[in-house]
């Protein structure tokens, strides 16, 4: 291979190479493939035919999954011809020395396994915030009794602490842009661990609840910066998995955690499920160190030599000093709100409201869960009902499983159909290409799981049937959860974590007003009559923002992509 094929060419705007697709698309496939092997980008040898008209000579050739299979192969050959690793001395991020998985110049490249196994640490670490929050819900009432305060007042630890993970990530996400990702990831947990500790040791309620926001604004470090190291170690065809594998922390916590802290506060007090909190921060701390690189990709600035030194007078030194000290006021204060300026464009604003309206209605379905199964005419003891988190538990899990390859296999299957072939002959992956039947099916499903689960709980349903209602929601949110992430991060390509920091912030707060809301709406009006609600609005805001976006996202996204490229 040569030396101009080694480096990867950098990515383009969709509308430069939709403009350049007309052109290739009169190649036949063959005749790329011939090209690709005389360059050295595939081996010599019979190579599978794709039909470049969509509609090829058989299943085969027009199932997504094939497409996304040969992609894979390709990539895969590609990247077993060299990896460059950085040279230790080289390597960025806190403690670098330490980690056993080498800095790479070109993260795309590192082998399958090592990719699952930094998206595995990632996932593992998002897992932190959320069990924060659901480790919480059965030693509500003993924080009650031992501080003498309302529920109300107790209450505030929970939704506080969400809505920290909702602003905070603003903030991480802009400095792992500047500073890295692994030093991010470092500095946040072991922050993360220290104000676990502070928790379990509070004398006061009003202590409690300080030391619970900023543990959970340290721990939401990863779910914003995590999408964003997906984005840079896997290519588009096949983000997808890695994202639903990477959504799996965020999903499984709530289901794990009520378990966790029903045993823990009901043996030990509520005080034991900090320390436990802090025991598992501890352990992703390690993780970090040993197993994730650095892989945000270098900036412009880091790969020039440095500039040379020059005398200057007193009167302009104070100048520079001055100028320095305002843009780093501007980098610490102004420019992590500035993310939320991604909302203004209608891809971004849409995509994330599909993923918040579903998350909101994930937690009022947990806290239901809660309330309904811990009375009559149920009147299950806590570690019973934390085990009622598992069905929609393992509808996350399937869904993660297979979801995420159904998922990279339309967005293949739709790149086929419409003949979008670059000058490679690769396929030309577009983000709402995503969003096809799976979206449809998600957004009806998952509603219809909310209106089982309540009514059942409302006639007092053996406990079985609720429980199917929860699985089906499981299954169907995912499915709406990592096509709406994935989507973001290439929506936002030159900035994932900044593009998932806003969805975080939109989400989280719903997520606050849901845990809020929901145990006195349902004493108001009955768990059926809340869940009704809270379907039939996602289900029409679903239909509506599919159908929008499937509509427009391709004007709407060229317009996007030159706003932000006048802005750079």
């Amino acid at each position: 291979m040569s030396a101009d094929l080694e480096k990867r060419q950098p990515e383009r705007p969709p509308e430069e190479i939709e403009r350049q697709a007309s052109t290739a698309s009169a190649e036949t496939t063959e005749t790329a493939t011939a090209r690709d092997v005389e360059k050295g980008a595939l081996p010599a040898g019979p190579v599978p035919s794709v039909s470049t008209s969509g509609e090829g000579t058989g299943a085969e050739a027009d199932s997504g999954a094939a497409v996304v299979r040969r992609m894979a192969s390709r990539a895969s050959t590609t990247r077993s011809k060299a990896v460059t690793i950085v040279p230790l001395s080289e390597r960025r991020g806190l403690f670098a020395r330490l980690a056993i998985t080498p800095e790479v110049e070109r993260p795309y490249e590192y082998r399958n396994s090592t990719k699952w196994g930094i998206t595995a640490t990632i996932a593992l670490a998002t897992l932190a915030a959320p069990m924060g929050s659901s480790i919480f819900y059965p030693a509500l009432h003993g924080l009650t009794v031992e501080f003498n305060t309302s529920s109300t007042v107790v209450n505030l630890s929970v939704a506080l602490y969400m809505l920290s993970m909702s602003i905070f990530p603003l903030w991480w996400s802009s400095f792992s842009e500047e500073y890295g990702r692994r030093s991010i990831y470092l500095v946040s947990f072991m922050l993360f661990v220290v104000f676990s500790v502070l928790c379990a040791v509070s004398q006061n309620i009003a202590m409690l609840i300080v030391f619970r926001v900023l543990t959970g604004g340290a721990s939401a470090s990863v779910q914003a910066v995590g999408a964003g190291t997906i984005a840079d170690i896997w290519e588009s065809f096949e983000r997808g998995r890695a994202m639903s594998m990477f959504y799996l922390g965020p999903l499984l916590g709530p289901i794990i955690s009520p378990v966790l802290g029903g045993v823990l506060s009901q043996n030990l007090g509520w005080r034991a499920c900090m320390y436990f909190l802090a025991i598992y921060g501890l352990c992703v701390v390690v993780m970090l160190l040993l197993f994730l690189p650095e892989t945000l990709a270098k900036r412009k600035d880091e790969t020039e030599d440095s500039p040379v030194l020059q005398r200057m007078s007193t009167r302009e030194s104070a100048r520079v000093r001055s100028e320095r000290f305002a843009k780093g006021l501007k980098r610490f204060l102004v420019d992590p709100l500035a993310v939320l300026l991604f909302l203004r464009f209608p891809p971004v604003l849409i995509t994330v409201c599909l993923a918040a309206i579903a998350f909101g209605a994930l937690f009022v379905a947990n806290i239901s869960i809660q309330q309904e199964f811990g009375r009559p005419p149920y009147g299950f003891q806590q570690i019973i009902v934390g085990l009622l988190y598992f069905p929609p538990g393992i509808g996350y899990f399937l869904a993660s499983v297979f979801g995420g390859r159904w998922i990279d296999s339309i967005m293949a299957r739709e790149a086929a159909r419409a003949n979008r072939y670059d000058e490679h002959g690769k396929l030309i992956l577009l983000p709402e290409d995503r969003m096809r039947e799976n979206m449809w099916l998600a957004n009806t499903v998952y509603p219809c799981g909310l209106l089982l689960f309540g009514w059942t709980l409302h006639y007092g349903v053996f406990w079985f049937v609720p429980s199917i209602g929860t699985f089906l929601f499981g299954v169907s949110s995912m499915l709406v959860f990592s096509t709406a992430t994935t989507m973001l991060t290439e929506f936002v390509r030159k900035r994932s974590s900044a593009g998932v920091a806003v969805n975080n912030f939109v989400r989280n707060i719903l997520s606050c007003v849901g845990t809020i809301v929901a145990a006195p709406w349902v004493d108001a009006i009955g768990v059926g009559y809340v869940m009704t609600i809270v379907a039939l609005f996602c289900l029409a805001a679903g239909y509506f923002g599919i159908w929008t976006l499937r509509r427009n996202a391709p004007r709407w996204r060229k317009e996007m992509d030159r706003a932000l490229n006048g802005d750079d």
